[in-house]
């Protein structure tokens, strides 16, 4: 390990005597292992393998068990998680706020699958939005943001984001190319770009303003995909190639850019990796196709060792120290 290397320079440079090397390389051994995340990790895994074995439970029993039943238990545990969240809630902030010992942000999660599943049996069994599926989706959209600003949960933002991209897919793009599944059409790509661009602006005014500016992770990782993914498959069939090529190198320069500030391997390989996708796309359609099959090769060649090189230098591309 790293600090035992410095030990042994320490030690060799008479720095430090040999007993105090001895022990410091046992009180570092000593030192309690955290298991924090690991276990936050498996309560959420859960939680959500809880509301899944609750929904297929109920599916398969749903005779016997009876409609009025099953509403009340999923009404009683989403009120009951809602309320345990509420009353162990810190004091609000547009700054992050730290994260507390209770099981309040799991029992946010959990009242928000609650929720989802609440909804989705009500409307199933009593058809209680009829084919308003638009309203279906803004309703938990609007609870969940609400939720996730209240008390600064990102999983919750998370799943807020989502269901705003499912609400502006149904409210905003044609039903027939629904019911036709025809999900390479231009208006849903460009609708796709839109809403990613619009997540990236509100990632960004959240730092500029300094409204939950820790939210920005989640809405740069969504828009970022987002927009990303759209622009190339606008890349890969539609005949305005210049225009999504000019998107994807230019989100691709932001992205590595702002890995570079905030030192993020994430963000630098989301810029890499897209970027050298619509790269090597075009190259291979501006080139011709009775091309000499060696050139293909060399080109996959020279990428192979650009990867190598990039991951040898990818600590100093973000800013990093060795």
């Amino acid at each position: 390990m790293q600090y035992l290397s410095l030990l042994e320079k320490l030690a060799e440079k008479n720095i430090i005597s040999d007993k105090q090397t001895y022990q410091i390389k046992v009180s570092e051994s000593n030192q309690p292992f955290s298991i924090h995340w690991e276990l936050r990790l498996l309560l959420y895994l859960g939680i959500m393998l809880l509301s899944t074995g609750l929904g297929v439970l109920i599916y398969k029993n749903i005779d016997s068990i009876g409609h009025n039943i099953i509403f009340a238990l999923f009404a009683l545990v989403c009120l009951a998680c809602f309320y345990y969240a509420f009353q162990h809630r810190k004091p609000f902030s547009w700054g992050e706020i730290e994260e507390s010992t209770n099981f309040d942000d799991f029992a946010l999660l959990g009242g928000c699958l609650a929720f989802l599943t609440l909804e989705g049996y009500l409307q199933y069994q009593y058809n209680l939005f009829g084919n308003r599926y638009g309203l279906a989706v803004i309703i938990p959209a609007i609870l969940f943001f609400f939720c996730a600003y209240f008390f600064d949960h990102r999983g919750v933002l998370s799943m807020a984001i989502t269901a705003l991209a499912s609400w502006i897919g149904i409210t905003i793009t044609p039903l027939q190319l629904l019911e036709n599944n025809d999900f390479n059409s231009q208006y849903m790509i460009i609708t796709a770009i839109l809403f990613g661009i619009f997540l990236i602006i509100i990632g960004w005014v959240s730092i500029q303003k300094d409204l939950k500016k820790h939210f920005s992770f989640n809405y740069f990782i969504f828009g970022g995909n987002l927009t990303f993914i759209a622009a190339l498959s606008g890349l890969f069939i539609s005949d305005l190639e210049f225009i999504y090529g000019i998107i994807i190198a230019v989100l691709s320069y932001l992205s590595i850019a702002y890995a570079r500030k905030k030192q993020s391997y994430l963000f630098l390989l989301m810029g890499v990796i897209y970027g050298y996708i619509a790269f090597t796309y075009t190259v291979f359609k501006i080139l011709p196709s009775n091309l000499n099959p060696f050139l293909y090769m060399l080109y996959f060649m020279l990428s192979a060792l650009g990867i190598v090189l990039f991951l040898i230098k990818i600590k100093e591309i973000v800013g990093l120290k060795k």
